[in-house]
């Protein structure tokens, strides 16, 4: 049997684009190479899940007062060791943790990015075996090369993010990330224990026919968001439809599928959270910022996500996000 294709690896894939850019110094992707190693350290961990110590609670809080899971603390350390100890990052902020963590030495003073991540997004479905995630985003530093990063790096509107990505830990493991060049993802070969591109210049499509939000929480939405799901309700084949409601409650799982099959991610605010729920920096920037580039959008419902300036580090919105006729479907109810 004559096997000619050629496997590439994310090693090889982030060299190759660093490669093709005048001037880049690699620092961006030897990061997102070190990100890469972090996810197949929480992967082993994930698929041995039951036959080791990381399900249930930690026994801890996180900032936001929610039970911290095992994985959350496990996946946690991992992605704050790669970072720590690489060369390419300054400092980070975690969904789990209250303030920044600065990396103060001479190799991270002279770095140039900062990263902020979700080491486990839907954590409550780790017990069940659902599909989690990770979420990243990565900053270039406002703060001067060659001192310690600052707190207002990482409080930056999503549209400066010069990277995002996120890692879905389901039927197989994947890393997806974007830069404003277009949106690659790669599936973990665990024969060699390398991610190898599978989905290259992926596209949001234009429209769906999937929407995912809690139905549990309809009577607690604004008016426009309970007139939009009605009408996903009320799709028949002449208008697009009809319609399949999907929701896992694990962000990553959602939007995975909606970018590649088309659709929207809605979670609105409810009258118990007026503010929303969903963190902006931690989760809605990264995701905004990639389906953009895949050719999607995301708004809080009123303003593009991506250009709302933090205020403080876990910040929530509300957030609308997928296929761009969706979401402008749903915008034409808002106004």
């Amino acid at each position: 049997m004559n096997i000619s294709r050629k496997v590439q690896t994310l090693d090889e894939f982030t060299i190759q684009q660093y490669r093709n850019i005048p001037n880049a110094t690699g620092e961006l992707s030897s990061l997102l190479r070190d990100i890469g190693l972090a996810a197949k350290r929480v992967n082993v961990e994930v698929n041995k899940a039951g036959l080791v110590d990381i399900l249930g609670d930690a026994g801890e809080t996180n900032i936001q007062g929610e039970d911290v899971k095992k994985l959350d603390v496990f996946a946690n350390r991992q992605f704050m060791g790669v970072l720590k100890h690489g060369i390419s990052c300054a400092g980070c902020a975690s969904e789990e943790m209250d303030d920044v963590v600065i990396f103060n030495d001479e190799i991270s003073n002279n770095s140039k990015y900062v990263v902020m991540f979700d080491p486990v997004d839907g954590s409550n479905n780790i017990d069940v075996n659902i599909s989690i995630g990770t979420i990243f985003g990565v900053y270039k530093r406002k703060s001067e090369i060659g001192k310690p990063c600052s707190k207002e790096d990482f409080l930056q509107p999503g549209i400066n993010q010069v990277a995002a990505g996120y890692v879905i830990y389901g039927s197989s493991t994947m890393l997806v990330y974007a830069t404003r060049r277009g949106v690659n993802g790669f599936t973990l070969d665990p024969s060699i224990g390398e991610f190898c591109l599978s989905h290259p210049d992926m596209k949001c499509p234009a429209t769906g026919k999937i929407y995912s939000v809690n139905h549990g929480n309809f009577f607690q939405y604004d008016d426009f968001v309970k007139q939009y799901i009605t009408e996903c309700q009320k799709k028949t084949k002449e208008n697009g439809g009809p319609y399949s409601q999907r929701y896992f409650g694990s962000m990553v799982a959602d939007l995975h599928r909606n970018l590649i099959k088309g659709g929207i991610f809605m979670y609105p605010t409810t009258a118990d959270n007026r503010n929303g729920k969903l963190r902006l920096q931690y989760e809605c920037n990264p995701f905004a910022f990639i389906i953009e580039v895949a050719g999607g959008k995301a708004t809080n419902g009123k303003d593009r996500i991506l250009d709302l300036q933090p205020t403080e580090l876990h910040q929530r919105t509300p957030l609308f996000i997928g296929s761009s006729e969706m979401i402008e479907e749903l915008e034409s109810f808002s106004k």
